[in-house]
């Protein structure tokens, strides 16, 4: 995760991010201090659940939406990294060699593949923003937008063994949805997905039945629930088991109905993160996920040797 000093929304974004609120430049000040709070107390519920989170501050002005990093880089099981080409100029700025280098010493990484350079060419891709991924059934679930193109999703998929399963999806005013990962979220034992959001019956079956193929429970949410961010949840290993962080605003618009059937196979960890929602992204975004192997402790090392 990453601890911004500067946050605010990014006028840059806010043509194609529907979820985006307009900045304010007289509050920018209190917006920033307010977002380095919530990051702060989300690291900490995180942490006191048993999630081992790494931190990384960031005090620079022209990189206001870094508390996203999952839209840049994305890690996988085999020690696999991979580096993204982002649409807008200024959140190309975020991409940290120092959290690259990181990685590499806390764990067993064998490659990293950077296709960062594709977006000189005018090509993007923005990491498990643009695609939502099903590590079990190797799934890439993709928006069609201009933050997911074709070229780079099947140069990804081609590299990290993933099947695309591209769409189009469109808001209650008619506009593209520009994050696949704000309209859906694959857990273990179930799916959170705005599906009348796909409006082709056709393609929409198609990818209600990938989703549920495995057995998990499909949850169905309203495009109010998706625009609540309910949708921009991830699950999370904790000390005691499956954790479903999702934002507070999320939560509270569940039903009863929705929260049992999280909570039938996760315990449901709200975070507060409201200004952060300003800039169009939640608690999903805010984290990117570790799936490589922990290297061994100094002392095991020795042990072992």
């Amino acid at each position: 995760m990453v601890r911004p000093h500067r946050f605010r929304p990014n006028p840059e974004t806010e043509a194609d991010n529907t979820f985006q609120a307009r900045g304010d430049a007289d509050r920018s000040d209190v917006i920033s201090r307010s977002a380095y709070r919530e990051v702060t107390e989300a690291v900490e519920r995180l942490r006191a659940h048993g999630v081992d989170v790494h931190l990384f501050e960031d005090d620079a002005d022209a990189t206001p939406d870094s508390v996203f990093p999952n839209n840049w880089f994305s890690t996988h099981a085999g020690g696999h990294v991979a580096i993204y080409p982002m649409y807008n100029p200024s959140r190309r700025l975020e991409r940290r060699w120092d959290v690259i280098e990181m990685l590499k010493r806390e764990y067993r990484v064998q490659d990293v593949i950077d296709y960062s350079g594709l977006a000189e060419d005018g090509v993007f891709l923005e990491g498990t923003g643009a695609m939502v991924l099903d590590h079990v059934s190797r799934l890439a679930f993709v928006c069609r937008s201009n933050r997911a193109d074709p070229v780079a999703l099947e140069r990804f998929c081609t590299n990290f063994g993933f099947e695309p399963m591209a769409f189009d999806a469109i808001d209650e005013d008619g506009n593209t949805v520009y994050h696949t990962n704000v309209l859906m979220c694959v857990a273990s034992d179930f799916v959170l997905i705005g599906s009348s959001m796909i409006r082709d019956e056709a393609r929409r079956a198609q990818v209600l039945d990938r989703l549920g193929a495995r057995g998990r429970t499909v949850i169905e949410l309203t495009p109010q629930q998706v625009r609540d961010f309910a949708g921009n949840a991830i699950e999370l290993t904790g000390a005691d088991g499956r954790l479903l962080a999702m934002s507070a605003r999320g939560v509270a618009s569940l039903t009863a109905a929705q929260r049992a059937a999280i909570e039938a196979s996760c315990t449901l960890l709200p975070l507060d993160v409201p200004t952060i929602e300003l800039a169009g992204g939640s608690v999903r975004c805010m984290l990117a996920g570790v799936h490589l192997d922990p290297r061994p402790a100094a002392s095991e090392s020795a042990a072992v040797a």
